[in-house]
């Protein structure tokens, strides 16, 4: 099963780079981008689109990432708490019972 994940794998990828391709080469005109004080030099427009997608995927994958590490300490944190929490339960089960 694991040969027919990778087999649709890659017949995606062979199609997203087809599409791609087919992308560029039909947006070869060539334009430059005007922020406040600064223009940039003229590029294909499917090279800056494919920018914005590949910056868009950057930026998701660092918030991502920060998001998991967050959770991580979180989960690191709760683990360490429930650990005491069951010592203090064993501990206290183990102690003969009072009676007054």
């Amino acid at each position: 099963m694991a040969w027919l994940q990778k087999v649709i794998l890659a017949l995606v990828v062979i199609f997203l780079i087809l599409v791609a391709l087919i992308f560029s080469l039909n947006n070869q005109e060539t334009v430059s981008l005007n922020f406040l004080f600064f223009q940039t030099a003229s590029y294909g427009v499917a090279f800056w689109l494919i920018l914005a997608f590949v910056a868009g995927a950057v930026i998701g994958i660092m918030v991502t990432t920060v998001a998991t590490l967050k959770v991580s300490a979180e989960r690191r944190q709760l683990r360490r708490k429930l650990s005491q929490a069951e010592k203090s339960l064993n501990k206290a089960s183990s102690e003969p019972a009072r009676t007054h």
